[in-house]
């Protein structure tokens, strides 16, 4: 192993070396919205809060990098794009499946003319060979085929042709970790950014009236109405013409292009269907209410003309004028709502997430919604949330607007009108409307609109130079909170006047308006410029006025006054109000406005800005000075007193908001960032906060508390400001204060805050989390926001000395702060550091003595209150005996983690990340700013650290396990721990000496193994934190060279890297063995790697529940490291590679043995009939892989165990569970990536020494590595083929496998599925575990993907199929060169040949198959003679397979395929037994290809026939022997099958027809057992897909006879059955199989009756199977029959095991029939005849179809008519509706004609005696009844005495059921029924079903009331009454009649009897309330008995008289014969 530490050093510079650090500190600027960033005003001091607020808001993002992440980055390769051009470099393989596929809609496109049913009438030999093979072309020959050659050369140019053009990474064609399976990975949190909702852009198009008379300006806003909630501001525009501003000019004294915007963006964060748009229009004031102002415009049309033309005019110079002089002044004038429920679709509402919501009450933990989610949502709002998918853009027309009402106009009145809009449009009729034209263009709004503005009229980035029409963003006002810290300086405030009373004022208030403006003082200059501009006009104005409600003394206002605010606020800010009245008429030299009065609001109270409604007084006078120092109600008196309206009472409404980013809104933040910055800045004591003043000696007190309450503070404004509050907690932590003299310490009480914060972030369900369950806010606060605390330096003020003492690193433990009030935590333990930890502890800290100490020099201060700066730069005060160091944040940070206590320590510890990545972001800041990275790292970070590092990973792992023994709920928190922990470790890695991180991980692994002992949730714990560790970028380097003995882990003993020099030669064997085994010594020497493998063991050999899901886990921990290894650009060169796979070496060894745990993919995908056996679960022999010589010897010796079979019960395997499909396919990727890049010398080193049972692992691992990867073709969506689901498998596999192990394989089956012993545990586990594996999901999936994804995903996965079989060729090779120096070849090459069989039988590409033939073929020369002699099962095999590909529609493969088979027969030919051996093998594989494969083409096999003669001729050296006479002989042979099978080709869509089709090929090869064998194998198979299993077991037990029939030949054993004859208790049908004359063929004969099944166990093996079918099809009593025939050779053989299963199963069968007897269905029989010479042969033929149990008449004829119309088309076929005889005269001679009559079996009296049970009554039948009703005349039905009946029985060849479902009938007979005979059956039976309903136990009253109410209810009595009344009023006049009239007249006197009993019997079984209907019963009945007495008692005298001598013929004539037709034969054919 130590040759791996010896790597040079430069391999180990490519690895990326360790000497630099992986983490970078990286400052990245903002990304910035907008042009510039938002800022304040220039040229004005700031508060320090704003200033800070501002700092967070632009100061560039502190991140800390990887510098190798990009390499490491797992399959970085996959996840960037590069995966996209990958594809481009790969070479197309080519898979036959595909080739036929192309191939194949050609053939579909016409219509199915088929040539069905030519001549099949079997005149002729059906092997006739009437198609010459010479005729043909040969393919291209292989040249040197014949040449010889060295074994050695023929071997190199083989490796080198394998070698060439291989793909070096084998995971890039592997698909990535699933999601589910992927090593965590962090989430790079979203860059915190503005928020914006889902944003729309609305364009005015068109805004104009009827008459066009004046300007007019319209406002746009957006309303909730269920809210009740106007959600955005108020965007104003006017599409006036030049003319109408013209209007205007005097009072606008300049137009701002910002103004002139007429398109906005609104932004909705929480879409619903109840918002509006509400567009407001406004005129310039005029004279009159607002209903005469809008007279003209409702009356006057444009297009009028004339007259209204005149009006017009008129009217606009009117409009001039008061433009000219009211032109500031606006009126209400009219509004129109538009809906945008279609845009904001209410069906994506209901979605649980909808845009924003991620941040909103909406969100459930569940949704794991990040907010980065909820951004990109808000990005692409519109596709995401669904809100419209349809959405494009959308132009709304309306051409009404409603009229103003002067009286409402307020929002209440505005959300009333919407409401009602919304219900109906009843407004319509309410309100006035005025005609007009509104068109507005409404669609998303893209993320990057060009020449945009931000609501403050900041352009936004894209900003071209040559100036568009702007369009405006316009604020949103959310209707709930949005959970988004800020990230930009915003500060606006809205004011809304509401209402004025002046009701009691007066006369003079009519026309009231008000003048509104920001003053920053009270002279009238100091109006600021401050509020936004309307439309049209300036950018910012001094002053806005209301809109004017013509003529209303209490007016409503909705005006929306938006206000810039300043931001610095002192006390003289505040808004002033002045009331007007305005005269709309001229008076002469009067001034329009008159003064009605003032108010005024401060800005601020307390410092702090006032927002909210209020009710302010109106000062009628000027105000007095000084007046904005006060609030308006509360102003002290003055002297001359104010005069007020309604005496001081508040007449005036006013709403002010604000919407900013430095004002917090909130108490306890407010106070919080106070007192922080009045630590900072010089301030003047007492300070007031809020309401209260606070002395400097309170201020400690005061902070402390303000930190704990901040948690109390709502949770909008905490996540608003979050980033602040942070950072001014972390800067309290770590900076020392001096307050009133005194060192404070805020250490404690800021950590506390902290997690106080990050446990209600998390707890809060309207905050994100991201897949791990971290808050999304922190996570982005770490990575982008945090920094470490910047000690602050402030100059102290003069005055006092400035020798201030600095306390050292020293926490609340050491402080000597005042006691806090009860209210705070009580104080901690005095500590050096954390008790935990070993340490002495001084009884009095030296530095608390200095602290102590240093308070008598204090006092000199000035000013008392400081930060105490951290700086070494203050010089020693003499009390201060050591010059003090900074306190460190990580060392401050992990102390308070070690210490703290209670509910602080538990929620540090749930919430562990978040302290994790603060740790390692501030100590990666602390080494950068160090620039320490040239000294050791065991030096970085002092002991004292390090004692607490190790405490807090041990008291986290403590934490995790005690977690886990709690339930579900806890455990995934600490899963979330865990992974928290790993990551943490994993950046330690990066930062601190690795030796000493090793050891915290051993602890880890220990701590948790001591204390858990639930196995799957430790393993799944210590893998997940595994993982996450190897996923380091230096991995590699962590596990294989220590370069410098220096860091070498700290592993329980010394490395040995030194001992031995690196090359292998050196090695001793055992050495190179134990590499591939997980040593203790590999363990210490690559410590990670160490770890794994032994999870990944422990894992595998695991039991439990849930245990397969942690083995999934182990599995793909493992394969993701590779593939990173395999992808990592730094481990590209072939040596590297070489280390790497030595590496993992042991991985092979743990491979092999978990091999009985694979899945088994060759069960699933079993279609070439060669199963791997698996074993089961109950059964005590469970090994679940057998080793390959074991399963030969069990195949040649079944029954006794005494062989090596006994290894399978010594096997200690039963226990495994099985890995599913998923893992096994993971394990077996990384096993051939060892293998391929591994050393081949050491491997095949490796493989000489090993045993040969080992070797066969090896082989059998090979085996399933085959179906494993094999190619499953371009994934179309209806073609999911995958091995879990794939449940149905071919019945020959299972046979095979059955035999091969003598165990029933379907029984085996079964036993699987029982629920208790899952032999697929995986199975039901992926259905639970994974749900995106489940294959009719990704069916669904497929649907989605563009052609050419599935392209590509196909190209890739054909060349990973290519890849994985030429990887486990080359294993191959290497075995057999390893092996072929020792002598185990015979026991391997059976090994290997089977590995090679099962490649060849899946699905490959040409390029593997090439090299796949040239292997075998020098296999074939080199092993020859054992191959032929040993292996003869797989020599069949392989004849099979190779045959298979001989019909390949590829040349390159056919070729390949033909001159292996030829190399196959003349190396056979050595040996005389032998070729006649493979003569059958091919021919019985060609038989079974036929049958089976629907691919098979005839062309390109006879070419392929054509080849091999060809090869054969052109052999020079055998033309002497009789080997090339012989290979003719077998192609004519071979030949002829084929010919067989185009005929079937041509029946592949008649199922009847090609039945009997096959059934024919099998009879023709009766002298050839084997085929017939082969071919009834076929049928069964066809059946079987059908489902038809009675018939599929009837071909086995035919099949079984036939062996019987050949064994008893043999040897005369008295256990077996005696030839076919010991089967007709089965079925009178098997003796078609006794066997030919013995001349004929004598089962001694070489090569004849020599396949697997002419055995005992073979006979066994068609009997089991056959005794499944029959058990699956329902028929039970036949599975007794068989078994009869079973159970003597078993006991022969006494194999005990089996016939406990044999009678298990019979058990089982009898149980059925006693619980389902009358429950079964057995099948529904029809005749079906045809007619026509369409159907040539079948012309004239009657056969008897059976059908499934339930099939009605009319679905047979369907199909029949569908499928004969879609041979003749649908016009040429008929089917004849009724059962009467045909008459072929009177048919159309081009038509076909199907006659279909339903049938019932028949019997006669004397069957029925033998014929008792249900089953007895629908088995074995041959003859069938169909009754035709007729009268004279011609007519079906007549009167009851007219009325005839015709019953036909029908005889068939053979019984069903058969080995078919159609049967020919040969015998047709008809009986004629008389009217009487008629009565006296219909009688009869209505007799029969009185007694059966009377009998019947359990008594079923329903059942007889049925029947009772037929006999005797009042309206059917006309039933037998009328038949009573017909036949039995009068004694007939022909004598011949008597007897029929006295068996009627029994009939009803038995008949009237059984009602009787009926009656009573009713009666008994009567409820009360059925009491009623007995009677009218009872009644009924008496009713009927008195009507039939006379009849029935009446006897005819003639059959009474004593009998005397009687003629013969007369009592003939009496006999029923003579009605008796005389009988039809029917011989055609017969």
């Amino acid at each position: 192993m130590t040759h791996l530490n010896s790597l040079d050093a430069e391999l180990a510079q490519e690895l990326g070396d360790f000497t630099d650090d992986d983490l970078d500190v990286v400052f990245t600027p903002k990304e910035c919205r907008t042009l510039q960033h938002s800022l304040p005003e220039e040229g004005v001091e700031l508060d320090p809060h704003v200033r800070d607020c501002v700092q967070t808001y632009v100061r560039e993002w502190l991140i800390v990098s990887r510098k190798n992440q990009g390499s490491s980055e797992v399959c970085s390769f996959k996840k960037t794009g590069s995966r996209k051009d990958f594809h481009k470099t790969l070479q197309k393989q080519t898979f036959e499946s595909e080739t036929l596929e192309c191939s194949e809609p050609a053939a579909q496109t016409g219509p199915r003319r088929l040539n069905v049913l030519c001549d099949v009438s079997g005149k002729g030999p059906l092997t006739a060979c009437d198609f010459n093979l010479r005729s043909l072309q040969p393919d291209q020959r292989l040249e040197n085929l014949l040449q010889l050659v060295t074994a050695e050369d023929f071997e190199k140019e083989k490796e080198e042709a394998r070698r060439a053009n291989r793909h070096a990474e084998l995971f890039a064609l592997y698909p990535a970790v699933d999601e589910e399976d992927a090593v965590e990975i962090r989430p790079v949190p979203e860059c915190p950014k503005e928020h914006l909702g889902n944003r729309i852009l609305v364009k005015v198009l068109t805004l104009k009236f009827e008459i066009e008379i004046e300007p007019i300006f319209a406002s746009i806003a957006l309303y909730d109405i269920k809210e009740r909630k106007k959600i955005s501001e108020n965007f104003h525009c006017d599409l006036n013409s030049d003319q109408f501003k013209g209007f205007l000019r005097a009072h606008t004294p300049s137009v701002d292009p910002s103004s002139q915007a007429r398109s906005a963006v609104f932004s909705v964060t929480y879409p619903s269907s109840d918002i509006y748009l509400v567009v407001k229009i406004e005129k310039v004031l005029q004279q009159g209410e607002i209903a005469d102002c809008a007279e003209p415009y409702m009356v006057i049309r444009e297009s009028d003309g004339g007259k209204s033309k005149e009006k017009v005019e008129k009217l606009k110079l009117q409009a001039e004028s008061f433009c000219q002089r009211l032109g500031k002044y606006r009126m209400p004038f009219a509004w129109a709502p538009i809906s945008l429920a279609s845009f904001f679709n209410v069906s994506t509402l209901d979605r649980p997430v909808s845009d924003g919501e991620p941040m909103t009450g909406r969100n459930s933990v569940g949704e794991r919604r990040s907010l980065s989610q909820s951004r990109r949502l808000s990005e692409h709002a519109w596709e995401e949330n669904g809100v419209g998918y349809s959405f494009k853009a959308t132009t709304l027309a309306t051409n009404s607007f409603f009229k103003q009402e002067g009286d409402r106009l307020s929002d209440e009145d505005l959300f009333k009108f919407l409401a009602d809009y919304k219900r109906s449009s009843s407004l319509q009729r309410r309100v006035k409307s005025i005609p007009g034209s509104l068109r507005l263009e409404i669609s998303p709004a893209p993320e990057a609109i060009s020449c945009c503005l931000t609501p403050e009229m900041q352009p936004v980035k894209p900003f071209p130079e040559n100036r568009t029409r702007p369009h405006k963003e316009i604020l949103e006002f959310p209707i709930r909170e949005v959970y988004v810290p800020h990230t930009v300086y915003r500060n606006l405030l809205y004011v809304y006047p509401q209402r004025l009373n002046f009701a009691n004022k007066l006369a003079s208030a009519r026309n009231i308006t008000i003048k509104v403006q920001f003053m920053c003082g009270e002279d009238p200059s100091s109006a600021m410029p401050v509020i936004f501009g309307k439309s049209s006009g300036p950018e910012f104005l001094q002053e806005a006025y209301t809109a004017i409600t013509y003529h209303n003394k209490s007016p409503d206002f909705y005006e929306e006054v938006k206000i810039k605010l300043p931001a610095k606020l002192t006390v003289n800010h505040h808004l002033l109000f002045t009331f007007y009245h305005i005269s709309c008429q001229q008076k002469q030299g009067a001034s329009g406005e008159s003064l009605l009065g003032y108010s005024w609001l401060p800005m601020l109270l307390n410092e702090r800005l006032q927002t909210g409604s209020y009710c302010l007084p109106v000062a009628l006078e000027k105000l007095p000075p000084n007046y904005s120092m006060h609030s308006a109600e509360k102003v002290p008196l003055q002297n001359p007193p104010i005069k007020w309206a309604e005496g001081h009472k508040g007449v005036f409404n006013i709403e002010v908001q604000a919407v900013s980013s430095v004002h917090t809104q909130d108490n306890h933040l407010e106070k919080f960032f106070t007192l922080c910055h009045s630590l900072e800045s010089q301030v003047t004591f007492p300070i007031r906060v809020l309401d209260q003043k606070i002395s400097e000696s309170a201020l400690e007190h005061e902070l402390k508390l303000s930190i704990i309450c901040l948690n109390s503070s709502r949770l909008e404004p905490l996540v608003l400001f979050l980033h602040l509050v942070l950072d001014k907690l972390f800067q309290l932590s770590v900076q020392p204060m001096v307050i009133a003299g005194q060192t404070a310490n805020f250490s404690q009480f800021a950590f506390e805050s902290v997690v106080a914060i990050a446990n209600s972030l998390h707890n809060s369900k309207d905050l994100s989390k991201d897949q791990h369950g971290r808050s999304c806010l922190l996570a982005s606060y770490v990575h982008y926001v945090f920094r470490l605390p910047e000690p602050q330096r402030d100059v102290l003020k003069s005055g006092g000395p400035a020798a201030v003492p600095d306390p050292r690193y020293h926490t609340y433990g050491r402080t000597s702060a005042a006691a806090v009030s009860s209210k705070l935590l009580q104080a901690r333990v005095m500590s050096s550091s954390n008790p935990d930890l070993a340490g002495t502890h001084c009884a009095a800290d030296e530095e608390v003595q200095n602290i102590m100490s240093s308070k008598i020099t204090d006092r000199n201060c000035s000013r008392m209150s400081y930060y105490c700066s951290g700086n070494t730069d203050v010089p020693c005060s003499p009390a201060a005996p050591r010059p003090a160091s900074k306190k460190h944040f990580h060392e401050e940070l992990a102390l308070q983690m070690v210490v703290s206590t209670g509910m602080v320590r538990e929620t540090v510890f749930k919430y562990a990340w978040f302290f994790f990545e603060l740790l390692v972001k501030s100590m990666a800041q602390y080494v950068h700013n160090l620039d320490k990275r040239d000294s050791f790292r065991r030096n970085r970070f002092s002991d004292r650290f390090k004692d607490d590092i190790t405490t807090i990973v041990n008291v986290v792992t403590s934490e995790i396990a005690a977690l886990l023994v709690k339930p579900q709920k806890e455990s995934e928190q600490a899963e979330k721990i865990n992974i928290s922990l790993a990551f943490f470790l994993y950046d330690l890695l990066s930062l601190m000496d690795r030796g000493f991180v090793f050891n915290l991980i051993k602890h880890y692994c220990n701590q948790l193994s001591a204390k858990l002992n639930n196995l799957p949730t430790l393993i799944s714990m210590r893998l997940e934190f595994l993982r996450i560790l190897c996923s380091h970028e230096h991995y590699l380097n962590l596990n294989l060279f220590f370069l410098n003995p220096d860091p070498a882990p700290a592993s329980p003993c010394p490395s040995i890297s030194s001992q031995n020099s690196s090359s292998c030669s050196s090695f001793q064997d055992q050495k190179i063995a134990s590499m591939f085994d997980l040593t203790p010594e590999y363990r210490q020497q690559h410590f990670l790697t160490g770890l794994l493998f032994t999870e990944l063991a422990v894992a595998l050999d695991a039991e439990g529940d849930g245990i397969s899901r942690v083995q999934r886990k182990a599995v793909s921990a493992i394969q993701s490291l590779l593939s990173s290894h395999d992808l990592d650009p730094r481990c590209v060169k072939p040596e590297v590679k070489v280390r790497i796979a030595t590496l993992y070496l042991p991985l092979v060894g743990i491979i092999l043995d978990a091999l009985p745990q694979l899945y088994d993919f060759t069960a699933s995908d079993a279609r070439n009939g060669k199963s791997r056996t698996s074993g089961s679960f109950e059964d005590q022999d469970g090994a679940s892989s057998l080793n390959q010589n074991v399963a030969m010897a069990i195949a040649g010796n079944h029954f006794n165990l005494k062989t090596s079979g006994t290894m399978l019960s010594s096997l200690p395997y039963k226990q495994y569970n099985v890995l599913n499909a998923d893992t096994t396919r993971n394990l077996m990727i990384c096993f051939l990536w060892i293998m391929k890049n591994a050393d081949q010398s050491l491997i095949r080193k490796w493989i000489a020494d090993l045993p040969s049972m080992q070797l066969n692992r090896i082989l059998d691992l090979l085996f399933i590595c085959v179906s494993c990867f094999e190619y499953k073709g371009k994934q179309t969506s209806d073609k999911v083929s995958n091995q879990v689901l794939q449940k149905s498998r071919d019945v020959k596999a299972r046979l095979e496998e059955a035999l091969l192990r003598g165990e029933g394989a379907r029984g085996e089956m079964m036993r699987r599925r029982t629920p208790g012993n899952d032999r697929f545990p995986g199975l039901n586990e992926n259905l639970r575990w994974r749900k995106e594996q489940t294959h009719w999901r990704q069916a669904n999936e497929k649907l989605d993907k563009t052609k050419a994804e599935l392209d590509q995903e196909a190209l890739i996965s054909g060349n990973l199929a290519t890849e994985a079989n030429l990887i486990i060729l080359d294993m191959q090779e290497n075995i057999i060169q390893a092996s072929s120096a020792l002598d185990c070849k015979d026991s391997l090459l059976g090994g290997v040949l089977r590995v090679l069989v099962n490649s060849l039988s899946c699905d490959q590409s040409i390029t593997y198959l090439t090299h796949c033939f040239a292997t075998l073929r020098a296999l074939i020369a080199k092993f020859g003679d054992l191959l032929f002699e040993e292996e003869v099962e797989q020599c069949a095999d392989l004849c099979q397979r190779v045959l298979h590909h001989c019909s390949s529609a590829m040349d390159v493969t056919r070729s390949q395929a033909c001159a292996t088979l030829y190399l196959l027969m003349r190396f056979s030919f050595g040996a005389t037994s032998n070729f006649a051996r493979v003569k059958m093998q091919v021919t019985m594989s060609l038989a079974s290809l036929v049958g089976k494969a629907p691919d098979f083409n005839e062309e390109h096999l006879r070419r392929s026939l054509r080849t091999i003669l060809a090869y054969s001729e052109e052999d020079t050296v055998m033309q002497t022997t009789p080997f090339p006479t012989q290979v003719e002989e077998l192609l004519c042979n071979l030949n002829s099958i084929l010919y067989d099978t185009v005929k079937m080709r041509e029946f592949q869509e008649d199922p009847e027809m090609l039945m009997d089709l096959m059934y024919r090929i099998a009879k023709s090869y009766q002298a050839s057992p084997d085929l017939r064998l082969t071919w009834l194998q076929n049928m069964a198979e066809k059946h079987t897909k059908k489902k038809c299993f009675t018939e599929a077991a009837m071909c086995l037990v035919h099949a079984a006879a036939l062996v019987a029939e050949y064994l008893s030949m043999l040897e005369d054993h008295s256990y077996l059955p005696v030839g076919s004859v010991s089967f007709q208790n089965i079925s009178s049908n098997v003796l078609e199989e006794s066997a030919v004359s013995d001349d004929t063929l004598s089962p001694d004969e070489d090569g004849v009756c020599s396949g697997r099944y002419f055995t005992e166990s073979g006979l066994v093996g068609l009997l089991e199977q056959a005794a499944e079918l029959f058990s699956t099809g329902g028929l039970y009593e036949t599975v007794n029959e068989v078994y009869k025939l079973v159970i003597p050779i078993l006991e022969a053989h006494r194999d005990f095991r089996k016939l406990t299963s044999t009678h298990d199963k019979l058990q089982k069968a009898f149980d059925n029939i006693i619980h389902k007897d009358h429950k079964r269905m057995f099948g529904t029989y029809f005749r079906v005849g045809f007619y026509g010479s369409k159907f040539g042969d079948l012309d004239e033929q009657e056969f008897v179809y059976k059908e499934p149990a339930i099939t009605k008449l009319p679905e047979i004829s369907h199909r029949l008519e569908g499928f004969y119309s879609q041979c003749f088309g649908a016009e040429f076929v008929e089917v004849i509706k009724d059962s009467t005889p045909v008459d072929k005269t009177k048919l159309d001679p081009s038509k076909a004609y199907i006659q279909i009559t339903f049938v019932e079996p028949y019997f006669d009296e004397y069957e029925m005696k033998d014929r008792v049970t249900y089953f007895e009554k629908n088995f074995n039948l041959r003859r069938f009844m169909y009754t035709t009703p007729f009268t004279l005349e011609g007519r079906p039905r007549g009167e009851l005495h007219e009325q005839y009946r015709r019953n036909t029985v029908l005889t068939t060849t053979h019984a069903f059921p058969y080995i078919k479902t159609r049967i020919r009938v040969i015998q047709k007979e008809e009986f004629v029924l008389t009217p009487i005979e008629v009565a006296i059956e219909d009688m009869k039976k209505k007799t029969l079903q009185l007694a059966v309903a009377v009998h019947q136990e359990p008594p079923d009253a329903k059942m007889l009331q049925m029947v009772l109410q037929g006999s005797v209810g009042a309206t059917v009595n006309q039933g037998p009454l009328e038949v009573a009344q017909v036949f039995l009023a009068e004694i007939p006049a022909d004598p011949k009649l008597y007897r029929h009239h006295n068996k009627l007249r029994l009939c009803f006197k038995e008949f009237i009897m059984r009602c009787g009993e009926a009656v009573e019997k009713n009666k008994r079984l009567i409820t009360a309330e059925q009491r009623e209907y007995q009677t009218e019963l009872k009644k009924n009945y008496n009713k009927l008995r008195e009507s039939l007495r006379p009849m029935i008692e009446r006897k005819i005298p003639e059959l009474y008289k004593p009998i005397f001598r009687v003629e013969s013929q007369k009592r003939d004539s009496f006999h029923r014969s003579s009605f008796r037709k005389c009988e039809t034969q029917l011989s055609q054919g017969s």
